[in-house]
């Protein structure tokens, strides 16, 4: 695969955008209809819709690295226990079997069904029966009234803000270590202190709102990597209610609400924009997403961007957790960044945190160095085949990129590069616009909006 764009530093980066184009233009006459059917928790079903090479026709494996594709980037955009394949069984064979217990995917399929709380299943129905879309979405946020605290956990550092009717009278970051720590109390204490910080700045507390990697229900953290070293038993026990028992602490009947960090960066950039069908994107210690719809409100997908893949190419890194390749958190994290340090010929202490090596690009950057330059060009370059491919499964009218990552000049160049690549190989996704908040709101910005989620009656 050739890209037209320059891509800097990574020279074996394959877009899935463009190999997903070329796959569906090589299918000539020699194409059969295939629909893919994600369900999820109430009986909720995402599909989709695609083609592929026709079945005996010796294209299998052509057929099968497509589809699986499709088919984890589905699951992480939507979210569901259940996968129907309809119009192909062998491609419903290879699923099943790539989604088995100790098979290709199993981090997928135990994750998935940990969330859901149902095992995973794979099926096949003919197209005739093939699935259809049933869906749902709320509105959320932009409450603005009262004395709210705004909290926002990143996995390099906590953000808390005060805010009352809708103004913030207090922003505080503080460094902390939560991946690295096994004792939820660490977690705990960390949470609890930045809200108390808050509170000091308030007459009183009316609500409070989080915003937080992971996923949540009912405000329940159902799974969080700011919890990965704490074992289960204690996760259960001691992590699974912890918003809800540290808002316990500031009144018995102070409204809580629980989001995930990539639907509130969408919600801020929506209630900024005054506008609707926004992409968020947080860039920091992973990459978090979350999008608005066309009605103003939340899906209530996965939009766990991290594990969507992004770079077809199979030598390109492999993400510690899922154990899968060219994933997006390996390009729109600060793992980016030090993954592409050493190519751009910048060296740094093994000694030092992640976050620590951020900021020794940061400061590279900050002093005009072009070997840090090319490292947000790239990413930049990255981000906008990503944009290309993340528009055919949501309708996109507006990104808006947040998170450590885009602090800087850095957020600039990266915006920079993504646009000419939209213009030169997406011209019909020249609509969508690119947005990045001022520098305050790009580190603060989440925790001011997560205080808008709770409505205070």
């Amino acid at each position: 695969m050739k890209l037209k764009c320059n891509t800097y530093l990574d020279k074996g980066f394959m877009p899935m955008s463009v190999y997903v184009r070329d796959f569906l233009a090589g299918l000539g006459d020699n194409a059969q209809d295939i629909v893919i059917g994600i369900q999820r928790n109430k009986g909720f079903m995402s599909t989709y819709a695609t083609k592929i090479y026709a079945d005996g026709t010796g294209h299998d494996r052509e057929n099968a690295a497509y589809v699986e594709r499709l088919v984890k980037t589905l699951l992480w955009a939507r979210g569901g226990y259940r996968v129907i394949i309809a119009g192909s069984k062998p491609m419903a064979d290879y699923i099943a079997e790539a989604y088995s217990q100790g098979g290709l995917r199993d981090f997928d399929r135990n994750f998935m069904s940990g969330v859901y709380e149902r095992p995973f299943e794979v099926d096949y129905a003919e197209l005739s029966d093939a699935p259809v879309d049933a869906e749902a979405a709320a509105p959320v946020g932009r409450h603005l009234n009262g004395c709210r605290i705004g909290f926002d956990a990143g996995g390099s550092d906590r953000k808390v803000s005060a805010v009352i009717d809708g103004e913030a009278v207090y922003s505080e970051e503080v460094v902390w270590f939560p991946k690295l720590n096994a004792d939820p109390q660490y977690q705990y204490d960390g949470i609890m202190d930045s809200m108390r910080r808050a509170a000091e700045h308030m007459p009183r507390v009316d609500g409070i709102g989080v915003s937080s990697a992971g996923v949540y229900i009912d405000n329940k953290i159902m799974v969080a990597s700011l919890f990965l070293k704490v074992a289960p038993d204690d996760f259960e026990k001691r992590v699974k209610n912890m918003y809800i028992d540290i808002a316990k602490e500031f009144g018995p009947d102070v409204p809580l609400e629980v989001a995930n960090d990539g639907d509130v960066t969408a919600l801020a950039g929506a209630m900024d924009l005054e506008d609707d069908q926004v992409l968020g994107i947080a860039m920091g210690t992973s990459e978090a997403a979350g999008y608005v719809d066309s009605q103003g409100n939340i899906t209530g997908w996965l939009n766990e961007f991290a594990f969507i893949p992004v770079d077809f190419n199979p030598e390109s890194m492999v993400d510690e957790w899922s154990g899968d390749y060219g994933c997006g958190v390996k390009y729109f994290s600060q793992d980016a960044v030090i993954k592409l340090a050493p190519l751009a010929g910048i060296q740094l202490d093994e000694e030092l945190s992640p976050a620590e090596k951020l900021k020794v690009v940061q400061g590279l950057m900050a002093e005009g160095d072009n070997r840090a330059e090319q490292i947000y060009r790239t990413i930049g370059v990255y981000f906008g085949y990503a944009i290309a491919y993340y528009a055919m499964f949501y309708g996109i009218k507006h990104v808006l990129i947040m998170g450590r990552v885009t602090s800087g000049n850095g957020g600039v160049l990266i915006l920079e590069e993504a646009d000419k690549v939209l213009k030169t190989e997406f011209p019909e996704l020249n609509g969508i616009q690119l947005h990045i908040p001022d520098e305050s709101s790009r580190r603060v910005g989440q925790s001011v909006a997560a205080a808008s989620l709770p409505e205070i009656k």
